[in-house]
């Protein structure tokens, strides 16, 4: 309990931040007429904050931000003009912010986290030493007064969190020195005011979660040490500006939840610092730029719920660094790439709702990887079931036909097919083989000149003159000649009694020559039966072994 004692006697100092005061601040203690710094944050004080506290004529520090402190600010505040830095922020105070407190000439004035209502008095415009002004997470209301354009010093300006309307005065363009502008959920409507590219200190812009329409202006790209851009959540349309190619210090950018259209520009690979790159939820088409895959310092990728088309650039392999990936709900077409196994610190990855192709398996290298959503596609093949695979609910994969494995409850039966296509191949190899043997040896035989054996006049022993391959076709009455009178009435089967030569078949038999094969000489058609003419065997044939 924060008792008088611990406040009371001649002391310039009191910080009791953090010591788990209790109760209410005694009033003794603006009777300290020589204390100038006071530190009470980060305890559990309640009641209310007492007009005595101007007594203090020395005192430049108030700081009793965190604690229970209930009731309204004083009306009387704007006498305390000692003070330098005035911090109420994260209380319970009520009410409106006096009219007077423009009559400080603080450097800080922190009011945020309470329950302060009305609108931003206009006079806060004439604080001119004000370097930090954060009246966040409020309820106030109304315009943002044009007038807070000449705090040229101010480096600071918090109004988030509010329920601001009206727009964005185009006057807080004047504010040169401002590093950081957060106007974010409010109910602000209009356009971004292109003033707002003379902020060239300016190094965090939010109007996140506002009603904010039009186009992003281009001439932002001139806020050149610009390291946060967040416009999340408006009604803004048009492209994203090629020249943001410029904000070489950013590190955040996020246009989510818009009416964006147009293509994703190659420009912003050039961004090299950036970490945070949400283009989610607006209407850009095209193809994913390939350069994104330079981004090598990039944490997070958002892309998600677009009209995005073609493949996962193979180049997102480079993205050494990248945490989460998210192209989830696009008109993505294509496999996964198999690049993609090579980031080893990516945890998320969502690609669900598109018109993925292929199989999963370069995934398997993801080890990293928590939360996996690849459902509803038309991916394919084997789920594995080691390493990270174990992580993931059957509702990563589902929407997928032709997936299958433990997690879906549909066993591919992988072995048994893979066998069968084995001897199948094995099969066709062995007969196209056996087959080229083949043509080769006829080939070869065609190719090889022979001198057939001839047959002597009269005589079945002795050879014959052949000097040709040609195929001798005799037709003539077979039924009532012997083979002497057959031999004897052609000369030996010469060839002026040729009248014509064998059909292909068996002119390709006839002029076959293998040292096993006995030579065909020539063949008889005749209604009476048909005949060929081979060498005589003096052991039969192998037909006549075999029966």
């Amino acid at each position: 309990m924060l008792n008088q004692g611990a406040l009371w006697g001649p002391t310039i100092e009191r910080d009791l931040a953090q010591n788990k005061l209790s109760g209410e601040i005694p009033r003794l203690i603006y009777w300290n007429e020589v204390l100038q710094y006071l530190g009470l944050r980060g305890n559990n004080l309640v009641g209310t904050l007492s007009p005595d506290m101007c007594q203090l004529t020395g005192l430049w520090y108030f700081d009793v931000r965190n604690n229970s402190l209930t009731g309204t600010i004083p009306e009387n505040i704007g006498n305390c003009t000692a003070f330098q830095v005035l911090d109420l922020s994260y209380n319970k105070l009520t009410g409106e912010i006096p009219f007077n407190i423009g009559f400080l000439q603080v450097a800080t004035l922190s009011l945020q986290g309470n329950q302060l209502s009305g609108q931003i008095p206009s006079v806060i415009g004439l604080m001119q030493a004000l370097a930090v002004l954060d009246l966040s997470c409020n309820t106030l209301s109304g315009l943002i007064p044009p007038i807070l354009g000449n705090l040229t010093y101010t480096e600071k300006l918090y109004l988030h969190g509010n329920k601001l309307t009206g727009s964005i005065p185009p006057e807080l363009g004047n504010m040169t020195k401002l590093h950081y502008l957060e106007l974010n959920d409010n109910r602000l409507t209009g356009h971004i005011p292109p003033e707002l590219g003379r902020l060239t200190d300016l190094f965090d812009l939010n109007v996140a979660n506002n009603n904010l329409d039009g186009h992003i202006p281009d001439n932002l790209s001139s806020c050149t040490n610009l390291n946060s851009l967040n416009v999340h959540g408006n009604k803004l349309n048009g492209t994203i500006p090629p020249a943001f190619q410029r904000l070489e210090s950013m590190t955040y950018l996020n246009l989510s939840s818009n009416n964006l259209m147009g293509s994703i520009p190659i420009e912003l690979s050039r961004i090299g610092n950036l970490d945070t790159l949400d283009l989610s939820s607006n209407r850009i088409s095209g193809s994913i730029p390939s350069s994104l895959g330079d981004l090598e310092h990039l944490l997070k990728l958002n892309l998600s719920k677009n009209e995005l088309t073609g493949f996962i650039p193979a180049e997102f392999g480079n993205l050494r660094s990248v945490m989460e990936i998210d192209l989830s709900n696009n008109n993505i077409s294509g496999p996964i790439p198999q690049e993609l196994g090579q980031l080893q610190n990516v945890l998320l990855l969502k690609v669900e709702n598109n018109n993925l192709s292929g199989d999963v398996m370069s995934l398997v290298n993801c080890l990293s990887l928590t939360v996996l959503n690849v459902s509803y596609n038309n991916l394919v093949g084997d789920i594995p079931t080691g390493k990270n695979f174990s992580r993931f609910s059957p509702d990563s994969f589902i929407g997928n036909p032709g997936l299958c494995g433990y997690w879906l409850s549909s066993p591919c039966h992988a072995s048994h097919p893979t066998e069968r296509v084995t001897i199948s191949k094995a099969a066709i190899l062995g007969i196209a083989l056996g087959a080229l043997i083949i043509l080769l040896m006829i080939l070869v035989a065609a190719c090889r000149p022979h001198k057939p054996p001839s047959f002597m006049e009269g005589s079945i022993d002795k050879p014959v003159n052949y000097t040709s391959p040609k195929l001798v076709i005799l037709h003539m009455n077979m039924a009532l000649h012997v083979y002497e009178d057959i031999m004897r009435m052609t000369e030996n089967l010469s060839e002026k009694y040729i009248i014509g030569y064998g059909a292909s078949k068996l002119e390709t038999v006839g002029s076959i020559k293998h040292r096993n094969l006995v030579s065909l000489q020539g063949y008889s058609l005749s209604p009476s039966g048909n005949l060929l003419f081979y060498d005589y065997m003096e052991n039969g044939s192998l037909w006549d072994l075999l029966h």
